[in-house]
């Protein structure tokens, strides 16, 4: 369990992914099976130059080679795998070249869609380069004409993948290697908007042409009641529907359902990307307008003003007939129109606490 955050502001710590890990101890790993050189710490290069050292918890000779592990280290990004044990084991092979392999805790791809082929270890393209031009320097550095077999592994991986979207988007079997520039950037969210778009190549990939882009467990159930769609159609967007709309520009689908709960539905309909409270806030004299434009007196849009949140203000306009749920989903729709390409036909869901639909615009079918 991570310490608490301090009370006083503080710089947010960066770190750095598993790709970078499984970097540091393949490399570290191979020195020690061409070099006979044991190290507790190794430096890389990450992919735009930049050099760090990373320290080792081990480095040793196993039965067939070398293996060498590090502490995943998320700085102070909320992810799954900070503390995680990292570790790789490095097999020299007499051709050139590098196999990898997924190890314990790391998940294997079982659906089309993804960067990946089926079949192949999720070491995602970038850290396998990474792992590649570090053996291949070392190699040339001690004038081993050899390749070699890389066997990356988590500890406890296998559980921790079930916190995140691994198993829907058919990763099985443990997490991704992941990492585009080798630096985790606290609360920059690159992976989870990845593992989004991600989703949606899957869903499209395996002729899943309907999705519902969810913000919590409760649209989702909505949108299993509704529609009985299954788990890979289901994209889990949190508070980023700007991720889910924009990727819908490159790979449209036939048919979009938008479904949150009525604040965050009330600021989509303004016109924000992120629905987070960080980004975003709910808008009630905006709520008073479009109250008002449905019949809304003045009475009704002086209290909605004055609300102390927007499920207040829903209750109230619903409690005189004003069908503010359906005017709000019907703004949001709107602006998802002016983002996503025409083809896409779009409805939006908002829903209660309780995951009641409380309003909609677009057409079921």
């Amino acid at each position: 369990m991570r310490d608490e955050t301090a009370e006083q502001p503080a710089p947010l710590r960066s770190g750095l992914t598993t790709g970078s890990c499984a970097t540091a101890t393949s490399l570290a790993a191979a020195r020690l099976l061409l070099g006979g050189v044991s190290h507790d710490a190794v430096e890389i290069t990450l992919p735009k130059g930049k050099k760090v050292q990373m320290r080792l918890e081990f480095c040793r000779l196993s039965e067939d080679g070398a293996e060498a592990g590090t502490i995943k280290d998320a700085g102070d990004d909320p992810d799954v795998t900070h503390g995680a044990l990292l570790y790789s084991r490095v097999r020299l092979r007499p051709e050139p070249g590098i196999g990898f392999i997924a190890g314990h805790g790391v998940g294997t791809v079982t659906r089309p869609g993804l960067v990946l082929n089926v079949g192949e270890p999720a070491i995602n393209p970038v850290p396998r380069q990474m792992i590649t031009d570090h053996l291949q320097q070392l190699a040339a550095e001690l004038s081993y004409g050899g390749g070699f077999d890389v066997t990356v592994n988590v500890q406890d991986g296998e559980a921790l993948a079930l916190k995140t979207m691994n198993p829907r988007l058919g990763i099985l079997g443990g997490l991704s290697i992941l990492g585009t520039s080798g630096i985790v950037r606290p609360f920059s969210c690159a992976a989870y908007i990845a593992s989004i778009h991600q989703g949606i190549d899957v869903a499209k990939t395996n002729g899943y042409l309907h999705i519902a882009a969810c913000t919590g467990n409760a649209s989702e159930d909505t949108m299993r009641r509704v529609y009985n769609l299954p788990e890979i159609a289901l994209i889990e967007m949190g508070d980023f529907v700007g991720a889910v709309l924009k990727h819908l520009r490159k790979v449209p689908v036939d048919k979009l359902s938008i479904c949150g709960g009525f604040g965050k539905i009330s600021k989509l309909a303004a016109g924000h990307m992120d629905l987070h409270s960080r980004h975003s806030s709910i808008d009630l004299p905006q709520l008073a307008e479009w109250a008002a434009a449905i019949g809304a007196d003045s009475a009704l849009q002086d209290a909605i003003r004055q609300a102390n949140t927007s499920q207040q203000a829903l209750a109230m306009a619903s409690a005189v007939g004003i069908a503010l749920g359906d005017a709000v989903c019907q703004h949001a729709l709107d602006f998802a129109r002016s983002v996503v390409p025409a083809q896409v036909q779009i409805e939006v869901f908002a829903i209660d606490r309780q995951g009641a639909i409380v309003g909609h615009a677009g057409a079921f079918a």
